[in-house]
């Protein structure tokens, strides 16, 4: 399959994506926004950085740029779609997932590895993972925080769309362990259909074992592949 690693101004994880798909044996190319999707899109990856120096709300104005409205359109004919940090907020302000993802509760920039807990392994995502693994991936970000109100969170348990939780190395979903203020330690989530996910750590970080400490984030990367 081909996957089509979407660049906007500011991205700067579209070459970490295409190179740690490719070591997975993975067809994947960078495709500037304003070229719109190639035709052969099997994939999808909204890639991290700073879309548009994250004026306004990190990821809204990336969001309304006008591939999105074939990346919403490829969403709904079954096309995967994985939205990576700055990825999840374009995920997220553009109608892909819900919620939305604002300034850390620390109020500052941070980037080191955190631990996640598989929530679901029925789904493309997390078909690699059994439910309860534990996993090691990095998370560098300001605005990660994923606040959602109280009743959109509750239909988002209650239709089992959170892929993964902040948690020790335990795999206990603590405060201590939410890096950000996360509503309910929310590190990922599915959109309506299971196809589409976004997350806040960055599985290609997570992926090359000569730069990576962990390669726990492979099996999220797998599945472009399944």
């Amino acid at each position: 399959m081909t996957v089509s690693v979407v660049q906007f101004g500011g991205s700067n994880c579209d070459r970490d994506a295409v190179r740690a798909l490719r070591h997975l044996g993975i067809d994947a190319e960078r495709v500037w926004h304003e070229d719109g999707l190639p035709a052969e899109t099997d994939g999808i990856v909204l890639p991290g950085g700073f879309s548009y120096g994250d004026y306004l709300r990190a990821g809204a104005m990336a969001a309304r740029a006008p591939v999105m409205n074939e990346v919403r359109a490829a969403a709904e004919d079954g096309v995967p779609v994985l939205g990576v940090c700055n990825g999840a907020q374009i995920g997220s302000e553009s109608g892909l997932t819900p919620g939305a993802f604002t300034t850390n509760a620390s109020a500052r920039f941070q980037c080191e590895p955190v631990h996640l807990r598989v929530e679901r392994a029925d789904t493309p995502w997390t078909a690699a993972y059994n439910a309860g693994d534990v996993i090691e991936v990095p998370i560098a970000h300001g605005e990660g925080r994923f606040e959602i109100n109280d009743d959109a969170y509750d239909n988002l348990v209650a239709d089992d769309r959170v892929l993964f939780r902040y948690c020790d190395a335990e795999g206990e979903v603590t405060d201590a362990a939410n890096p950000n203020g996360s509503t309910g330690n929310v590190a990922g989530v599915l959109g309506e259909r299971e196809t589409v996910a976004v997350l806040m750590p960055h599985p290609e970080r997570a992926t090359l074992p000569d730069v990576a400490t962990s390669t726990d984030g492979q099996g999220i990367l797998r599945a472009f592949a399944e």
